[in-house]
């Protein structure tokens, strides 16, 4: 103990000085003092929503899908398995990340040498590309429009291909 302040109480204290930290990949401020106004909330277009896919290859594709079916109850039959989910912020928007186990001699994956590409669920393809660009991301020439979205890929720093996914409006 300090002066009559013991050392849990001082630790506690400087975890509450802490002005920034990190939440669900975006910064949140610490709490404002009643006398300030709250920041005002910056709506910025071309943000990932969440992960629409997560996919790996397998050198035994059968065995492998098999052993997630077995084991975590993944059922997949050949299109891969969907696994729905609602935007914490807003419940009635619903999306689907898809889970699939891809041959080992899949070109979709070209040219990342990775045995493995996540899919990011964007909200608007656009707008991220054009940030991606000015901030010197590698961004592949491609792109694929579907009726069940648009799609485009960039490489991370290990050139590992990342697949982005904005899916069609959604129906009235």
């Amino acid at each position: 103990m300090v002066q009559g302040i013991s050392w849990s109480t001082i630790a506690l204290g400087s975890l509450l000085l802490i002005p920034v930290c990190s939440i669900g990949g975006q910064e949140a401020q610490s709490p404002q003092p009643e006398k300030s106004k709250p920041p005002v909330k910056m709506e910025q277009r071309g943000r990932i929503l969440g992960i629409g896919g997560i996919f790996f290859k397998s050198a035994n594709r059968d065995q492998m899908r098999e052993w997630y079916s077995k084991h975590l109850g993944l059922a997949d039959k050949g299109g891969g398995v969907m696994l729905p989910w609602r935007e914490n912020d807003d419940p009635q928007k619903k999306h689907v990340t898809v889970w699939r186990v891809f041959p080992s001699s899949t070109k979709y994956f070209d040219p990342s040498p990775a045995p493995f590409m996540v899919n990011y669920i964007v909200d608007d393809l656009d707008a991220l590309l054009d940030r991606l660009k000015q901030e010197g991301v590698k961004i592949d020439a491609e792109r694929m429009n579907e009726s069940y979205g648009r799609f485009a890929w960039i490489y991370d720093s290990d050139g590992n291909k990342i697949e982005l996914w904005q899916p069609p409006p959604a129906k009235p």
